[in-house]
């Protein structure tokens, strides 16, 4: 999930952090030491689905609603492609196995449980038959899904795979209409991919976006990010699908109820969602006043990239890892 924060929040740092995340020396560095694995138990909820699962329980019983998202990207051995696929196979069954709260009573138009993928994950950065190959992953965990009630969310990545992610997307839904998308307000594209994709049944992530993109394809200032999103977010509230409203920005959730309130949408047409880890006590609150919130749950040894991304998102975040490094230390 790509979520960015509070603009005026914003990360001075987070084109040096957003580099260092496709550092490989870093990553060796990091991943290695244990203060740092200790440290990104705040944003990643285990490495094994017994711990993931575990979260999960906790979180559905606080009222929330989930997403989980098995870390990996940028597959390029097909062997572990399939090993994802498999890894998502049996997390479905082993969410399926879940019993709800009691205090939970499900819309039936709305799935509490849901699970997204990155397609890079799936192989479609494989050098040949990519696309065709994630695709057909892709598909196989969405039928397993969709046999089970779960919901599945296509992530979005770099600009560089928009095309084809949308593409694969597009595809899907001929099948799986309840497919959910994300759309990333930073890519100036953005309101055209909207336009497009809110249509009857359609679920649309809507993010800022957390990757480092060059101008000629994505706002850089934190205004016209911001701008951006709103926009988009207006376009998806006036169309006939189902909006997700990623972000932890308090502007953009109040932005988010005007405009429910203005096209006379429900609570039960569109969804809050952040990430696990962030704004707990407001993720709870939203909850507490009968919104759906969805927390995007992420587990897996490759938590590297993840991690890094949400260093560069906030400020608060980058002070809470050095804090607690010299703490340890």
């Amino acid at each position: 999930m790509t979520i960015l924060s509070n603009p005026r929040l914003s990360n001075p740092l987070r084109p040096a952090i957003l580099a260092a995340a496709r550092s490989s020396k870093l990553k060796a560095a990091l991943t290695k030491a244990p203060v740092t694995r200790r440290i990104v138990t705040r944003f990643i909820a285990g490495e094994t689905r017994p711990e993931v699962l575990k979260v999960v329980a906790a979180l559905l019983e606080s009222g929330r609603v989930i997403s989980i998202d098995f870390l990996g990207e940028d597959t390029t051995d097909r062997a572990q492609a399939e090993a994802t696929v498999g890894e998502y196979l049996a997390l479905l069954d082993d969410l399926a196995g879940l019993r709800l709260p009691a205090s939970m009573n499900p819309n039936n138009e709305i799935a509490p449980l849901e699970v997204s993928m990155k397609l890079s994950a799936l192989g479609q950065a494989l050098p040949v038959d990519g696309d065709k190959i994630a695709t057909q992953n892709a598909r196989t965990v969405c039928e397993h899904a969709q046999r089970l009630g779960i919901w599945v969310t296509i992530d979005a990545e770099d600009h560089t795979t928009t095309d084809s992610t949308l593409r694969i997307v597009r595809e899907l839904r001929t099948e799986f209409p309840w497919l959910g998308a994300v759309l990333q307000s930073y890519l100036r594209r953005t309101e055209a991919d909207c336009r497009e994709l809110a249509g009857p049944g359609s679920r649309i992530r809507l993010c800022k976006g957390a990757y480092r993109e060059p101008e000629s394809v994505a706002y850089q200032s934190r205004s016209e990010v911001d701008a951006s999103y709103r926009r988009c977010l207006e376009i998806l509230m006036l169309g006939a699908g189902y909006p997700m409203v990623a972000s932890h920005d308090p502007e953009i959730i109040a932005a988010a109820g005007d405009m429910t309130r203005r096209t006379d949408r429900g609570r039960d047409t569109f969804e809050q969602q952040m990430l696990f880890g962030i704004r707990d006590v407001e993720q709870l609150r939203l909850a507490a006043e009968g919104y759906t919130m969805r927390v995007y749950v992420p587990y897996g040894a490759q938590w590297y990239g993840y991690f890094m991304r949400r260093l560069a998102e906030r400020p608060s975040n980058l002070r809470f890892f050095l804090r607690s490094i010299a703490t340890v230390r």
